[in-house]
């Protein structure tokens, strides 16, 4: 069994998911919202961080999947979106998971079959896939996406006859060493 953690990251909110795989099999474990308050960015950086610690220490997922900046409205917003999306990546990286990266366009198809698949669509698969009473919060919603996404292609990965890296796995632990 496979523990993987989605995340859709928000420099307002941070949508996160943990499903369970075991072969063509997943369940739903946990997802919520990391509702981030209306201060200074590094704050925030700092929330984003510490709630996906103590998620990542409560369920002890063994991979992680994120999802890729998309072109914001401004760039400010680009920047803060990839600072919030870098933010949740050390998260994972610090706790040593395999991190994979999509697109949000790689991440609808795979859940729903359109790239251009809109939020309630989403939900809706979501809410199907994982057999869940009703629909998650929207951000809960694409970060289950994103480890449904990730899970798929662990699983088209392995049963490839030539053995293939998935993509832009990383996997590393925090050092303290100072390159000179």
């Amino acid at each position: 069994m496979t523990i993987i953690l989605g995340i859709d990251p928000g420099s307002q909110k941070t949508g996160f998911g943990l499903i369970s795989v075991e072969g063509h099999k997943h369940r739903y474990l946990s997802s919520g919202v990391i509702r981030l308050p209306q201060s200074a960015l590094p704050e925030r950086l700092d929330i984003i961080f510490r709630n996906l610690t103590t998620i990542i220490d409560e369920y002890r997922p063994d991979e992680a999947a994120v999802e890729e900046v998309f072109m914001a409205k401004s760039a400010g917003s680009a920047l803060k979106l990839g600072q919030a999306r870098g933010a949740a990546i050390v998260a994972c990286v610090a706790a040593d998971l395999l991190v994979a990266e999509y697109t949000a366009r790689q991440i609808k198809k795979a859940v729903v079959g359109s790239g251009a698949a809109d939020k309630t669509q989403i939900q809706h698969m979501v809410k199907i896939l994982l057999n869940l009473p009703a629909a998650p919060q929207e951000d809960a919603a694409d970060a289950l996406a994103a480890a449904i996404c990730h899970a798929n292609a662990r699983q088209g990965l392995s049963n490839m006859s030539e053995p293939m890296a998935a993509p832009r796995l990383r996997r590393g632990r925090l050092s303290n060493k100072v390159n000179s």
